[in-house]
């Protein structure tokens, strides 16, 4: 399909989704007019029962716990269909050859950075991994959760590509290992689930002890979801940079830019 082709059908599929925005906008209440009744009513119980201070994460990942299941499905099938087309798109190498480029070819190719810029990205990977684990394990308590710590902890592998070391990124994070953490906390996240169909006789139902307000193990099993969530996310998020810096590597060496 051609360019103008592929624009002509962009265009229409575009417009809609921008009237859709608008429509949207035009139907929001006014500032400080909120209208949701069952955010009201989880405002006023959502701490006494399930005795996490961050209201979001008990809606996310308690009262709304199947939804979330869904939504990490989609980001979940969303990441395979990337990796299956992009690892398509390059010919699937062996991985001897894979192996052997990356201590090779890969680190010939190495986008130059001054020393200081390097000397700061390996600084910032520690702190970015700890703030990370930080925001996953204190959901419950703080602003944050597996999503959004999920994130930070995918931004630490690319820290360490924009110090300038694309194979040393390799090294600490090779595709096996992203795509088993990615596996895993998809499939955590359906079990524990499922441990509350076993347990509390319906799926994603709390089956644990929600302890005492303000503690690091408030909420239930929500710290466990949590967690779960966090590992999808950054096994998610690192593996689509691999692909996508993979790529970027490939189309630099065919294309003799650098």
């Amino acid at each position: 399909m051609s360019r103008r082709a592929r624009l002509w059908l962009l265009a229409p599929a575009l417009a809609g989704t921008m009237a859709l925005v608008v429509w949207g906008f035009t139907g929001l209440a006014d500032f400080g007019h909120f209208q949701g009744a069952y955010g009201n009513l989880l405002a006023k119980v959502a701490v006494p029962e399930r005795k996490a201070t961050d209201i979001v994460v008990s809606t996310t990942f308690d009262y709304r716990g199947f939804d979330t299941l869904g939504e990490e499905m989609i980001l979940f099938t969303a990441v395979l269909g990337l990796v299956v087309l992009l690892r398509e798109l390059r010919g699937e190498q062996e991985e001897e050859e894979e192996a052997h480029d990356d201590q090779e070819g890969h680190a010939g190719r190495e986008h130059r950075t001054s020393d200081a810029l390097r000397i700061f990205g390996f600084g910032m990977v520690g702190p970015t991994v700890v703030l990370g684990v930080y925001i996953v394990t204190h959901g419950t308590l703080t602003p944050g959760g597996g999503f959004q710590g999920g994130v930070v902890l995918a931004t630490a592998l690319l820290v360490v590509y924009l110090a300038g070391r694309y194979a040393a990124m390799r090294k600490v994070s090779p595709l096996p290992l992203l795509e088993a953490g990615e596996a895993t906390g998809a499939m955590a996240y359906g079990l524990i689930g499922l441990g509350g169909l076993i347990i509390a006789g319906m799926y994603m139902k709390n089956f644990i002890d929600p302890g005492t307000k303000g503690s690091l193990l408030s909420g239930g099993f929500i710290p466990l979801l949590n967690i779960a969530v966090g590992l999808e996310v950054a096994g998610a998020f690192s593996l689509a940079f691999q692909e996508f810096l993979d790529q970027t590597i490939l189309l630099r060496g065919d294309g003799g830019s650098e």
